[in-house]
């Protein structure tokens, strides 16, 4: 069985172990609630692979996950919403402490048995009140959005790469690669770094394949101590499952190695950031990607629906910024030089291009897809895939055109050839993003209201709170200057 728990409705023969009765029972002051149909299913699949407990779970604005645990015998009623959280204990869940408790209602069918911990079983989840669905749910804002998508005949699909640092504090007392000898200016795809590392990342990759995500290539990043994981693409609500649970799995498997997992963009000032850069395409109902063209007269092998695909998105770049790229660290990643490797390779303008890495949105060889490089490791995957599908279905309604792809490096383009190019800057920082995000009609359409006006008070306290902090780096410069 693999251990994502994809379960089918078939019925499964045999005695369901006790898990499922003909009315609630005490044992030694224990209730054990009745477990029936599908429910009764998954919970008996799930103890015969030695789970005991469901982690019933939803992300706050930041796509942190947070989770009660439930014992196995109690799945029934957590799957109907037994579990309560006070919303307004948690960021970006726009409750007030008198409002009724949200409560999230398990995706039976997205189980996740944990490999760190295969006592663990994680569920991903949708908030309700009561009998309705909370509007400020991320993962039930995403699942609107598909909802549109599929009613145009679209599957969203959405591959993410996953990059991130794996670090130490033990030595030094500081943040240092996990390999001592991770020391090289430009250590990008070396080997004998990656093998010094070999433990902790087959450790992560195998666990992946496990999962069953099918892990098509890693390597050693371009920072000293980043790596970076590429697995198969699927739907865009169980790929942003998928990155919630990854960023949880690599944490809990550096801790098992004395060390740990950074996700933030860009944790060292003369080094790359992480990004995690969204791999984009509609299929149709039969899986034939609508996004592939034998026959572009641009040679990008996009088709027309791409292309208007991709007007969308570049309309909604600036506010799209402030979501999938968060927070006031994404905007150092987001430059165009800094990294001792001579670039950051990340993109700086709201444009598209062939296989051309200085683009937000990107056109990898082969065609077939549209990859968005502004996207960092550190934000809310669903948030962002709904932004960015809803600009891109905005784009296929209206009919855009993008225009002809950027080829050449624009990293060296000047300012005015820029502005005859028509070409503009993403955002430079997280204020700039904000005030994008908070002008744009399109994210309180996607967001709904309350979430809309949660996320812009979350971002606007951070921004404000960055701007009153005073660095080492300004008393450094200023404490004895005159």
């Amino acid at each position: 069985m693999s251990l994502h728990t994809s379960f089918t409705a078939t019925k499964q023969p045999g005695n369901r172990a006790c898990l499922a009765s003909s009315a609630p029972s005490n044992r030694g002051g224990i209730i054990v609630t009745t477990l029936t149909g599908r429910t009764a299913e998954v919970a008996e699949r799930l103890t015969a692979a030695g789970v005991k407990y469901a982690a019933i779970s939803f992300v706050d604005v930041h796509g942190k996950p947070k989770a009660k645990m439930v014992p196995l015998g109690h799945l029934e009623q957590a799957s109907r919403g037994s579990e309560m959280f006070t919303g307004a204990a948690l960021d970006g869940v726009p409750q007030d402490v008198n409002d009724d408790e949200v409560a999230p209602h398990p995706d039976l069918d997205a189980a996740i048995i944990a490999p760190f911990n295969r006592e663990i079983a994680w569920f991903p989840g949708d908030l309700w009140i009561g009998d309705t669905p909370f509007e400020a749910c991320s993962r039930q804002i995403l699942k609107r959005v598909t909802a549109d998508a599929a009613g145009l005949g679209y599957t969203f699909n959405l591959g993410i790469e996953t990059e991130f640092f794996l670090l130490t504090d033990d030595r030094v007392g500081v943040p240092q690669p996990a390999s001592l000898d991770d020391d090289l200016d430009k250590p990008c795809y070396d080997l004998r770094t990656m093998l010094h590392n070999y433990g902790v990342v087959d450790e992560i990759v195998s666990a992946m394949n496990e999962l069953g995500w099918d892990v098509y290539s890693f390597d050693h990043e371009d920072g000293n101590g980043q790596f970076e994981t590429d697995f198969t693409y699927t739907d865009a609500v169980a790929m942003a499952d998928r990155l919630v649970f990854f960023r949880m799995m690599v944490g809990e498997i550096a801790r098992k190695h004395g060390l740990f997992a950074s996700w933030m963009p860009k944790p060292f000032a003369d080094r790359t950031g992480s990004g995690a850069h969204y791999n984009m395409s509609l299929a149709d109902s039969s899986g034939l990607n609508l996004f592939a063209s034998d026959d572009d007269p641009r040679g990008c092998g996009l088709s027309t629906l791409g292309y208007q695909f991709t007007a969308g998105v570049l309309r909604h770049a600036s506010a799209i910024c402030a979501v999938i790229a968060p927070t006031v660290n994404s905007y150092k990643r987001l430059v165009k030089q800094g990294s001792m490797s001579g670039l950051t390779w990340a993109p700086i303008f709201a444009c598209y291009g062939d296989n051309n890495r200085t683009n937000m949105l990107r056109i990898p060889r082969g065609g077939g897809r549209v990859e968005c490089r502004a996207a960092d490791s550190a934000s809310n995957p669903y948030l962002g895939a709904a932004l960015v599908l809803a600009a891109g279905l905005e784009g296929i309604r209206e009919g855009l055109d993008p225009g002809d792809p950027n080829r050449d490096n624009l990293y060296d383009a000047s300012e005015r050839d820029l502005a005859e190019r028509g070409i503009g800057w993403l955002p430079r920082s997280l204020g700039e993003a904000v005030d994008a995000l908070e002008a744009d009609p399109l994210v309180r359409k996607v967001f709904g209201d309350a979430m809309f006006t949660a996320f812009v008070t979350e971002k606007r306290a951070e921004w404000n709170s960055y701007n009153a902090h005073v660095s080492s780096w300004e008393t450094d410069r200023y404490l004895r200057f005159w």
